[in-house]
């Protein structure tokens, strides 16, 4: 019998990271997957990153997790989205070669001290004394302290195509079925969900001239801070094409929406709104004249081009029939037809904020079977989930990062407060402060946590505390070089087309003006000591919106303060006056861990949330002269 500190089940994003996270902390890890060749699979697109996605890469790379410099490494295509808009939409977004990005995965988490790579199937979960002490894998048994559940989609996950049905949460790989059995009887509420996947087609066969190239961005803006060698063995940079469904393509697939799994009633599991299948798109926006699709190559040596955009489980006679209608992929050729997968999800509302089962000690979900969809939202909860089941197991503190620290935050809060009806997705109007919370500032924003737990260390930990030297440095600089009203001073304003100054100016000052940038300021005899890129955008940044952000640092700091107020996991809600017993079922049911949780659980209100505030400082400061003790105890 082996034992652990901590055992991952799954070798998906969520897995990588939660493995990496807790074998860098000192805790003896295993990853226990069905096949290690598929560590690290982009099993659906082949792209990390996008609108809020980015995000959550950035802060995965700033708390010192991997998923940011396998991408650098992996990437045949850089952009940044939103670049010519605010930084607080800002994302950056890159199409990645699908196997290169999972062999250097693998490479790097077999290279990890005290990391095991295992192959078996996990049967069932071993628990003595209501707390989970391993797991069965066969006829094996392996014991950890921390069991990490990053399973994915295939909690009896059945794969649909038209009327043919197979079980697998991904071509070619087997369902996880006894696991959703053995999660039930713990008393555990599981839903089912359901996602999809469109057709690869052969490059080949493919009529590009039809089709629009995608270019990449000419600067390339690693997402990783730290891992950035000099130069850069970037991967040569491709396009993406993009085409669009047309009328007929339309009218093909609505003739057919009865044959589709979805739409015949075989799938019973509920689909992301905001990534819709093809037949969804045609049934709910008839108004909508075309589609657009994206080819994008799923890598530099592989023939398969990925088709975004139109995600389906018609049958695959009917797939080749509406394809063959888009303009340029009248003669493409099928590697892998579209299916649609269907899955159990743990509800996450079972969860604390550091992902461990608030019913089940020592057992962590991470990823999609959260109720997630997203390589980028698994990897955010695959760290959480790694750094808290190596605390556990090391008998360290919780560690906990907060919707007001940054998405990743967010993210889990909302998952641990509503659950998910339907596949969760990141989105940047999620988070109340993202201006505060952007891609270009998660470093400074998050690598000091990472540094306290010893998860971000050595060079990485000099790399952040110099550029946080430098930002620093650069503001004080601009703040203490001026501009004044001299011929020559005012001669180079009229030539750059800018309005004059009357009086002396520090060039923080007019940083400030949006037609500004340090091009301007060097073209006005500005020249800084620090010339690298990153810090400047970091500072021009924090000239251009001080306003706003500062605005935002004091709204922060109210919030904060109703975040420290705990609610014990034990409270009865039946003996607080004041709420009603629909607000009383809403806590039980979620039962959050601080009053700033509460104020966030759909349905209660403002009212009920002051009145718990009073009973918890009630009963913080212990019976009064003449009443009575509280009926329980409550502590911290």
């Amino acid at each position: 019998m082996r034992h652990y500190d901590v055992l991952v089940i799954g070798g998906g994003h969520a897995g990588c990271e939660a493995a990496h996270a807790a074998a860098k902390l000192g805790a003896r890890t295993a990853m226990l997957t069905l096949d290690r060749t598929k560590i690290g699979a982009m099993s659906c697109n082949p792209a990390i990153g996008g609108l809020a996605k980015g995000q959550l890469v950035k802060e995965v790379d700033a708390l010192g997790g991997v998923m940011g410099r396998i991408t650098d490494l992996a990437t045949i295509q850089f952009r940044r989205l939103n670049s010519s808009k605010g930084p607080a939409v800002r994302s950056s977004r890159a199409q990645c070669d699908k196997n290169r990005y999972a062999r250097f995965m693998q490479e790097l988490l077999s290279s990890v001290p005290g990391l095991d790579l295992l192959e078996g199937e996990v049967t069932g979960l071993v628990v003595e004394a209501g707390r989970v002490v391993g797991v069965r894998a066969g006829s094996d048994e392996i014991r950890a302290t921390s069991v990490v559940i990053t399973s994915g989609t295939f909690l009896r996950a059945i794969m649909h195509r038209g009327t043919v049905q197979e079980e697998g949460g991904r071509l070619g790989d087997k369902s996880a079925n006894s696991l959703s059995s053995d999660l039930v009887s713990l008393g555990l509420r599981l839903r089912r969900l359901k996602t999809g996947t469109p057709p690869r087609l052969h490059k080949d066969s493919i009529d590009w001239a039809q089709t629009i190239p995608q270019p990449g961005d000419e600067r390339l803006i690693p997402f990783s801070f730290y891992h950035r060698p000099d130069p850069y063995p970037f991967l040569p940079q491709v396009p993406c094409f993009l085409t669009y469904t047309n009328a007929r393509t339309h009218e093909i697939i609505e003739k057919n929406l009865g044959k589709s799994a979805m739409y015949s009633g075989a799938i019973t599991g509920i689909g992301p709104r905001y990534c819709p299948s093809i037949e969804d798109k045609i049934s709910r926006f008839r108004d909508k004249d075309r589609h657009q699709l994206f080819l994008e190559p799923e890598g530099l040596d592989v023939d398969e081009i990925y088709v975004n955009g139109i995600s389906t489980s018609l049958p695959t006679e009917v797939q080749e029939e509406f394809v063959s209608t888009i303009p340029g992929l009248e003669n493409a050729k099928f590697i892998r037809y579209a299916y649609a997968v269907e899955y159990d999800a743990l509800d996450a509302r079972q969860l604390r904020a550091t992902l461990e089962c608030k019913d089940v000690p020592g057992l962590f979900f991470a990823g999609q079977v959260n109720g997630t969809s997203g390589y980028e939202e698994a990897a955010g909860q695959g760290l959480v989930a790694g750094i808290n089941a190596a605390h556990n197991a090391l008998g360290r503190e919780p560690w906990v990062i907060s919707r007001l620290d940054g998405y990743i935050g967010v993210m889990i809060d909302d998952l641990i407060l509503k659950g998910s009806d339907e596949p969760y997705r990141m989105f940047t109007s999620r988070a109340e402060y993202r201006l505060l919370q952007r891609e270009d500032n998660a470093d400074l924003r998050l690598s000091p946590k990472g540094i306290e737990i010893g998860l971000l260390s050595g060079a990485a930990a000099q790399c952040f505390q110099e550029k946080q030297a430098n930002v620093l440095s650069l503001m004080s600089e601009l703040q203490g070089y001026y501009f004044y009203p001299n011929p020559t001073t005012l001669e180079r304003f009229e030539r750059l087309g800018l309005a004059p100054i009357k009086d002396r100016i520090s060039a923080e000052a007019l940083l400030r003006r949006p037609e500004v940038g340090f091009p301007e300021l060097n073209n006005l005899g500005y020249s800084s000591l620090n010339t690298q890129p990153e810090v400047q955008e970091q500072v021009e940044i924090q000239v251009r919106y001080r306003g706003y952000i500062e605005n935002d640092l004091k709204l922060l700091e109210g919030v904060r303060s109703a975040e420290g107020m705990s609610i014990p996991g034990s409270l009865d809600y039946d003996t607080v006056a004041g709420l009603s017993n629909e607000i009383k079922g809403r806590l039980k049911e979620v039962r959050p861990e601080n009053i700033g949780q509460a104020s966030r659980i759909q349905g209660v209100t403002p009212a009920a949330v002051a009145n718990l505030m009073i009973y918890l400082k009630n009963r913080r400061r212990g019976p009064i002269s003449g009443g009575k003790a509280p009926h329980d105890s409550f502590s911290g």
